[in-house]
């Protein structure tokens, strides 16, 4: 998911165009690319990654009711590419996407089958692919239009469940950590004391939603359910994306980049923007909500010299624009550094690419959260005159940053390092407790 954009010029909730166009942009060809993560571990370590995937397995079925599609129905992969053949054959879908999921297919293949979990299977494959040609070609017989603040749909379909079981299979639990998981618990008792609390976090993959849950529900389900993600056009307009998004709480965003890309809907995109910022006034006015934006705008990329993966420098406007809307809120307030490990499990396009449709890759990997100290803005902009509106932003911005970096670093030493791991006081793998 694409969790934030430049949120300080535009913010989003736009109309639905019902067209097939985009469905087709699903086709593109790049060459494959899959990652697998070896494991390690031990039996104790072996147990937890058992208790995931057969999770999966299990609710793979429970969370997809009778669909409008013969996907919904799928147990193996003949009969995945029976029905896709057959939707294409009847001219209901375009001829180009055969080739598109079956890339898809066999790469998501490749990377279950290929890692270590003890469940994996044809048929688990087959299922959660199902699942997801299923909720996918549905949006094109029934397609939901996202309101500004979007609240996730658990009936008659549960499409938070939907998300789960898909990133699950893709999650090396053995090396996944939470980084200081006391800060998560100290954010728990924010929110049951009424406070509103935003999390600056860097954004890596689409899956990141599913990870930060997934970490998370066990230890402290709430966080991990409760959640308001900022999120740009592609979450609510990629065909692929919409369904997983559809299970998740958003504030739908429109970004400065994407702006003019239909000049005749800009008008409307910025009313609809405006939408959006009362809707997060009323509900950060309740108190009590959690909000995750990444700042940067997008999803980090690695540096193109060292093929580095680090967190996208932060945008000091969508910083101020949180800051802000909590003032405004009348409650109390607090800003979270947060870092994300995710992009070994879905990597993004090496670019920004424009047009919706991008090719998805897969991959079984450790993955992460970490929070820095929480910001104390008064103290860090103390000595910085209130006039001096710019130089404020920037220090504020800088900070959370930095803290953001310094996390990302710790964190990916840990999941990529037994004995760092196994030894640390600072990560954790709070879903064994």
């Amino acid at each position: 998911m694409q969790l934030g954009t430049q949120q300080h010029s535009v913010l989003c909730g736009r109309k639905q165009l019902r067209t097939r166009k985009p469905l087709s942009r699903l086709c593109e060809q790049p060459q494959v690319r899959t990652r697998k993560v070896k494991s390690q571990a031990c039996r104790k370590q072996n147990r937890s990654t058992a208790i995931h995937t057969k999770a999966t397995a299990e609710a793979a079925t429970e969370a997809r009711p009778s669909g409008l599609t013969p996907f919904a129905a799928v147990r193996s992969e003949e009969e995945f590419f029976g029905a896709l053949q057959k939707g294409v054959d009847s001219g209901k879908l375009p001829k180009p996407l055969y080739a598109a999921f079956e890339d898809f297919y066999n790469n998501y293949k490749q990377t279950v089958l290929g890692s270590d979990a003890p469940d994996a299977s044809p048929e688990l494959v087959a299922r959660v692919m199902g699942s997801i040609a299923d909720r996918t070609f549905n949006q094109f017989l029934d397609p939901y239009t996202f309101p500004s603040y979007h609240t996730r749909l658990l009936e008659p379909y549960d499409y938070y469940k939907f998300g789960q079981n898909y990133v699950r299979t893709l999650i090396n639990f053995n090396k996944s950590v939470v980084g200081h998981l006391e800060r998560f618990e100290k954010i728990q008792e924010q929110l049951d004391a009424g406070d509103n609390v935003v999390l600056l976090a860097n954004h890596q993959t689409e899956a990141d939603p599913g990870v930060w849950a997934l970490l998370l529900e066990k230890k402290l389900p709430h966080l991990a359910t409760e959640i308001i993600y900022v999120a740009g056009d592609r979450v609510v307009a990629d065909p692929l994306c919409k369904p997983f998004s559809m299970g998740r709480n958003l504030f739908c965003v429109h970004s400065r980049k994407r702006m003019d890309d239909i000049p005749e809907l800009k008008s409307e995109k910025m009313a609809t923007n405006r939408r959006t910022l009362g809707a997060m006034v009323k509900e950060m006015s309740k108190g009590g909500k959690l909000v995750w934006i990444a700042p940067s705008g997008g999803r980090d990329r690695p540096d193109t010299e060292s093929g580095d993966w680090l967190p996208h420098q932060y945008d000091p406007g969508a910083v101020e624009l949180m800051r802000t809307m909590m003032a405004k809120s009348k409650k109390a307030g607090h800003l979270w550094p947060m870092a994300m490990y995710s992009w070994e499990v879905m990597p993004p396009p090496a670019s920004l690419e424009k047009n919706l449709g991008e090719r998805r890759l897969t991959g079984y990997a450790g993955t992460g959260i970490s929070l820095a100290e929480e910001l104390d803005v008064d103290a860090l902009l103390s000595g910085i005159a209130p006039d001096q509106k710019q130089e404020r932003q920037q220090k504020l911005t800088d900070t959370a940053w930095k803290a953001t970096v310094e996390e990302f670093k710790s964190m990916s030493e840990a999941i990529h390092n037994d004995d760092l791991r196994a030894n640390s006081n600072i990560h954790s793998q709070p879903w064994r407790d």
